[in-house]
Order: C-alpha cells, then structure tokens, then sequence
C-alpha cells in the first residue's frame, strides 16, 4: 500500500471514527433516558442505568457501523474534494476504479472490525447488561452460561433456554419442589407461551414424577402451568436472535430443524448479520461517485444529511424485512440479501457513470 493509499484511508477512517463517537453520544443518551422508567424496581440505581448503558455501547457500534460507515466516507472523502486534494490525486493519473480499491482497503478494516465486535464483544457485554439489570431488578433469579435463565417460583424452578418471540420461549424445564425441598418432578417442554392471568401453555411437555421410590413418566402432551413469572421478565434474560453471535445462531439452526421447528426468525437474524457486514464495504464505496459529482463542492453537513437518508432508509428496509419474513411466510435468505444487494446494486451503477 503506497503512502498515498495510506493518507486516504486515514482520512476516511478518521472521519467514521469521528461520526461514531457522535452517534454513540446520541444513541447513549437514549438508551440511559429508556431506562428511567426501571430506576427504583428491586435494587436498580442510576449508578446501574448507566452501567446498563455503556455495555450496550458495543452493540450500538455493531448496529450502526454500516450507517456509521456512508456518512464517514462521504465526510472523509468530502473534505479531500473541498481541499482540492482529491482533485489533484485524480490529476497524478489515479483512476476511479484505483480510487475505489483504495477506498475497499478502508471497508475491508471496518468490516474486521464489525465481525470482532459482533462476535467477540457486543454479545457478551450485552448478556452482561441484562444479567445485571435482572439481578439489580429480581432477586430469585440465576444464570448458568450457555443454560439459559434459571427462576424459582416458589416451589417451581423454571429453566429457559432461548426466546423466539416477546411471548415464547423454546426448552423449558420445570423442577416441582415439596414443602420438604425434596424433588417431586422434573418436566421438560419444547415450547412455553405466556397465556396470561399467571399461566403458561406448554407444549410437547413430558414429566418424570418421582413418587415412594418409583418414577414415572408421562407421554408428550401440553400442559397449564400456574406461574408468577411473567415472560416480560423472562425477556431480560434470554437474548433475542439479535443479540447472539453467528456460531450461537447456527447453532440453534441446527437444534430447531432437526426438532421441525420454525427457524425463520433465526436464518433471517444469521444471514442479516452477514449481509449488514458485507454492506460496510458498497457504503464506502457509495461515497465516491457522490464527492466526484454533484456534491463536488457540498458541505460537510449536506453530505451528513444524505448519508442520514441513506443510512436510514437501508436501516428501514431491514426492520421491514424483517417483519415480512415472518409474517408472510418468505424466504429469510433471499430477504436478508435484499437490502445489502439493492445498496450494491445502486452503488455499481453510480460508480460506472463516475468520471
């Protein structure tokens, strides 16, 4: 990499670097004011609210990289053109589609750089945050690694192992208690609903009873289970598809097709994280043919705000998706790749008219 590729790299990472501290700020203060309404439930202070919020920091990087990513280029790579630099790069013979690899030098570092902190940091620090939150807020209430939530109800302990949706959860087991604190029963269930009025609906359920040193066990079925436990509190310890890494994610791919299960949401979430990564690299890109044509001479805050309608829109169609995916019976794959192959699509195109 010659000097000069290392100047515009810089430049261009200097400028994302900058734009991210000032998102990061914003989306922050958000998450601090979202948690005042859970400040003086059990022992959460706002000591704790802010803890809360600087683990969750990381995930706002790995969320808002790709956004993160147009804006910084376009600054970057605008303020090469308003200095006349870029003018005179251009003039030593340097090509758009050189300039163009050298801008990929750049994306190829934030995408490391997405994948490290999407896979090594935002998850773990944000199953940190609710573990203390859950902790600060309940008092009943454990978490064994990889096992999911552990809750006692009274004579009832409840084990979660993930959450498919705000009112299901998938594998879980029951231990039922005597007055004794002996085991009376151990059930397992492939699925739990919150049915509301203190009651779960359990399904493809099996139980062992353990009655004058015999067990018994009783065929799959469903079953009402009568809970205090409500799945809104179950939510603070059982991480959405969102939150988990793409090796968790496969994972559960796995578990849920070999058991017939619906694995849309979690094929959606896999392939979305690839696809939202491989993006970072055509919104770099996207930055050239804008700073070498119309918005030449523009400032740096119209270029903000073209990055914002860009970035928003791509963030938009994803949520949309999303929604779709799961509620029309779609394709998770194929929708997951549509944002990411419209905004490369796009990009191509400007850059092959860029002169």
């Amino acid at each position: 990499m010659s000097l000069l590729d290392r100047y515009i790299v810089r430049t261009v990472l200097g400028a994302v670097v900058l734009v991210m501290v000032v998102l990061l700020i914003l989306g922050g203060l958000f998450v601090f004011i979202s948690q005042q309404g859970d400040i003086g439930v059990g022992h959460y202070t706002v000591a704790d609210a802010l803890r809360y919020t600087l683990l969750n920091l990381p995930q706002q990087v790995y969320q808002l990289l790709p956004i993160t990513a147009l804006i910084g280029s376009l600054i970057g790579f605008g303020q090469l053109a308003r200095g006349s630099e870029l003018t005179v790069i251009r003039a030593t013979g340097m090509s758009v589609a050189r300039l163009a690899g050298t801008a990929l030098i750049a994306a190829a570092l934030l995408i490391a750089f997405e994948a490290a902190v999407g896979e090594f940091v935002a998850p773990q620090l944000q199953e940190a945050a609710n573990q203390q939150k859950a902790f600060s807020q309940f008092n009943s209430v454990g978490f064994g690694g990889g096992a999911g939530a552990w809750v006692r109800d009274g004579d009832l302990i409840l084990n979660v192992a993930r959450q498919s949706s705000s009112r299901q959860f998938v594998g879980m087991q029951v231990f039922e208690l005597s007055p004794r604190h002996t085991l009376v029963s151990i059930g397992h269930a492939a699925s739990a609903t919150a049915a509301g009025q203190r009651r779960w609906l359990l399904g493809g359920y099996t139980q062992s009873s353990f009655v004058d040193g015999k067990v018994t066990t009783s065929p799959p079925g469903q079953k009402v289970l009568q809970s205090n436990v409500t799945a809104g509190f179950l939510g603070l310890a059982v991480q959405d598809p969102e939150q988990l890494t793409l090796r968790a994610l496969w994972e559960l791919i796995g578990y849920f097709h070999a058991n017939s299960l619906d694995a849309r949401q979690y094929l959606f979430a896999f392939w979305s994280k690839i696809a939202r990564t491989a993006a970072i690299a055509f919104s770099v890109l996207l930055a050239i043919p804008f700073v070498l044509g119309s918005m030449r001479s523009a400032g740096a805050g119209t270029r903000t705000a073209v990055g914002l309608v860009i970035g928003i829109g791509f963030f938009l169609l994803q949520r949309l998706i999303e929604s779709g995916t799961i509620v029309f019976n779609l394709d998770p794959v194929i929708l997951a790749w549509l944002p990411t192959v419209l905004l490369a699509t796009v990009t191509l195109l400007l850059l092959a008219r860029a002169r």
